[in-house]
């Protein structure tokens, strides 16, 4: 039996980064669920479903077979057989994850796999929905959040790095947007769990939130 620690939150909160160090601290495998629902996203793209067409995404995504494997400590994410892990952290990629993620269909593809990992494993996990929905048992649950504005900014400083253009407007815009849908969709909308703790990262290094973060772990599992 796994030991899982879910860490939830709004796009752009640091969830994967921190998540990732968390693991690495204590030696858990890191499960990042939000890859899971962009592969498939990609897969749709590929495809050229509709996604203003719930049942066209519904009947396609069940064509899209994920899988993830783990490299030195690091997962990657497998699309039907094709490594795929660099190819899901495009703007277009994230906007139909959010609208794919919310199709009951798609959600219900993925959750056996999730499950299956967090039973045989210890785990940190994040997405939208892991300590309401994926992992309600969780020893740990975490909610990441910060500011629409230091959301924004993070963004644009990483697409900035990598040669990107953008702007910073469009991209506040953008998140406001992707924060609606996942808060006000029909199927496992994203909301804190009454067991959760709210780490903000608005003003915190990702160093003090991860140190943070691991006094939450040290403190559960002492009671």
């Amino acid at each position: 039996m796994g030991c899982n620690i879910a860490i939830d939150g709004p796009a752009g909160a640091g969830k994967s980064t921190i998540a990732k160090l968390v693991a690495k601290e204590l030696s858990f495998i890191y499960v990042d669920t939000g890859a899971m629902y962009r592969a498939i996203a990609l897969y749709l793209l590929r495809k050229g479903t509709d996604k203003n067409d719930p049942g066209m995404i519904a009947a396609d995504c069940q064509e899209a077979d994920i899988s993830i494997r783990y490299e030195n400590g690091e997962q990657q994410v497998l699309l039907n057989g094709e490594n795929v892990t660099g190819d899901l952290r495009t703007e277009e990629v994230g906007n139909m994850a959010s609208v794919s993620s919310a199709n009951p269909k798609v959600r219900e593809w993925l959750l056996s796999l999730q499950r299956d990992l967090a039973a045989k494993h210890d785990v940190v996990m994040d997405g939208r929905d892991i300590g309401t929905t994926i992992l309600p048992n969780a020893e740990v649950k975490i909610y990441l959040t910060a500011s629409v504005e230091t959301r924004a900014r993070r963004r644009y400083l990483e697409l900035e790095d990598k040669g990107i253009s953008c702007d910073l407007e469009e991209i506040k815009k953008d998140i406001r947007e992707r924060d609606k849908r996942d808060m006000t969709r029909e199927i496992s909308p994203l909301r804190q769990a009454e067991d959760a703790a709210l780490v903000d990262t608005s003003d915190l290094t990702i160093p003090q939130v991860v140190k943070r973060i691991l006094q939450i772990y040290q403190e559960k599992m002492a009671n």
